[in-house]
């Protein structure tokens, strides 16, 4: 069940029993201004039962606990009690006064993760960027009647999108082939000691784990492995992790299904699946397979190559975005398995349009987006597409000198503004949790990814607001600062 509040009081009258009032200019009164609670509510209640269950937290306290432990970048534990000791983070959260008491138990962040969501949290996003964006245009359009200015671009394509892709770092260990059999082969060892317990066995079956734990340790401690040393190190751990199966499933047929657990069920699935995997490289002489997994705790994890000079590889959900030319970021894709990026440029100028009812002008993009096929596509719309065109570049002469010069121009500037969404990248993961997600379920980390999100297009605003007080009193920008949108 789920209860609406009546009314959350202004923080003006935010009862604080040590005396004071609530500061108007504070981040927390000026970021909870900007969020439409009421509008969020409305499709947060219809997720719940209207008779049976018990009643639920209101989403103003599950969506700010999660925004104050990503913008303040805490644990779970860390932000309840942060929450109980500051009087501005339950204002925020909808508390009509302060209370010294915990607001709930810090296993309750996991629920408000799943029951929000990814696509919950993704069209929280768009309903607050596209308010901005409207308010931002409007203000425009009647700045430019007051100056009797004609707007050329009224019924036609209008403003910037900026598009690019990158992955989100998942708190895993290093993947190493020997090094996840030794723990899938640690995991079976325990599953045998369960189902053996619940038999009526008297002798424990064999698995020799002494011996291939000291193995495994002499192979992981030298400093140089050659390749024949590998993949007898892999040989030798396929080998236990075999026998082990085969005992676990003629321990099956004596044992109730309920002997195991839910998560030692899901294992026994999940290492299923990688002895398969490695049994199969390990046979055709390779250290890649399609869908490889690299961690037992978060089967979803996939390779993503990068071609990064940090590394090759990361490990982590892969995100195309795309951003506006007032600078709001949109998640338009988000995948555990590698693709193309290069496929989502259609895709994304369409759902522009969706959003701002006309195509843009101009698509700034970086070179593997620049295929024959996404040209036409944009050519087909009137759409320019960044970057120089194909063939030979244009040899300069004193004929075309201008020209050439101006084309240089022009490739500068969007190299430029595409650099915009490289910096909402880097300040995401910087400042907020995108660096690396601790989150360990396919949805709750998605969910922590859109958070992310939502509080970059937030700070966004809010610093929008300042700038523009800041021109209220007289303070005027250098011109260069305000030709790119930098994060």
């Amino acid at each position: 069940m789920y209860k609406e509040k009546e009314q959350v009081p202004e923080f003006e009258d935010f009862y604080v029993p040590f005396g004071g009032h609530l500061r108007e200019d504070n981040r927390w009164v000026r970021l909870a201004a900007i969020i439409p609670w009421e509008e969020i509510e409305a499709e947060y209640k219809k997720c719940f039962s209207k008779r049976i269950g018990r009643t639920a937290k209101t989403v103003r306290l599950a969506l700010g606990s999660l925004l104050i432990k990503e913008k303040l970048q805490l644990t779970d534990e860390e932000t309840v009690e942060t929450i109980r000791e500051n009087h501005y983070l339950q204002y925020f959260l909808g508390y009509e006064s302060y209370k010294d008491e915990k607001p709930f138990d810090p296993s309750m962040m996991v629920h408000f993760r799943k029951r929000l969501g990814p696509d919950a949290i993704a069209k929280i996003n768009e309903l607050i960027a596209k308010r901005y964006q409207e308010q931002v245009e409007a203000e425009s359009e009647k700045k430019q009647n007051k100056e009797n200015q004609k707007d050329d671009h009224d019924h036609g394509n209008r403003g910037q999108l900026i598009i690019d892709a990158t992955c989100v770092p998942q708190d895993i260990r290093h993947p190493h082939d020997v090094t996840l059999l030794d723990e899938a082969r640690r995991k079976t060892e325990k599953i045998i000691d369960t189902l053996y317990e619940a038999s009526e066995l008297t002798i424990k079956p064999r698995t020799y784990r002494k011996q291939a734990r000291i193995k495994y340790l002499n192979f992981i401690r030298g400093r140089r492995r050659t390749k024949k040393e590998i993949r007898r190190a892999i040989r030798t751990q396929l080998q236990y992790i075999r026998r082990n199966l085969r005992t676990i499933n003629e321990l099956q047929n004596k044992v109730p299904s309920t002997t195991l657990s839910a998560k030692q069920r899901r294992d026994l699935i999940v290492i299923h699946e990688v002895y398969r995997q490695q049994v199969q490289m390990y046979k055709g002489k390779t250290h890649s397979i399609s869908g490889k997994i690299v961690s037992i705790s978060q089967p979803h994890v996939r390779p993503i190559a990068r071609g990064k000079a940090k590394a090759a590889f990361e490990f982590g959900a892969k995100l195309s975005a795309s951003m506006t030319e007032h600078g709001m970021i949109f998640i338009d894709r988000l995948q555990w398995e590698p693709y193309n990026e290069q496929e989502d440029l259609p895709t994304q100028i369409e759902k522009y349009k969706r959003r701002c009812g006309r195509y843009p002008e101009s698509v700034h993009a970086d070179k593997i987006y620049r295929t024959r096929a996404n040209r036409a596509y944009c050519e087909a719309r009137g759409i320019r597409l960044s970057g120089p065109p194909l063939g030979r570049p244009i040899k300069e002469t004193l004929e075309n000198k201008k020209i050439v010069r101006q084309l240089r121009k022009i490739q500068r500037l969007d190299e430029a503004i595409r650099q915009a969404i490289e910096g909402g990248f880097g300040y995401m993961k910087r400042k907020f949790g995108l660096g690396t997600i601790y989150e360990k379920l396919r949805e709750t980390s998605e969910t922590a990814i859109m958070v992310c999100v939502l509080l970059t297009n937030c700070e966004k605003i809010l610093r929008d607001l300042f700038m523009r007080f800041l021109f209220l009193l007289g303070f005027k920008p250098h011109k260069s600062y305000l030709k790119v949108l930098v994060y």
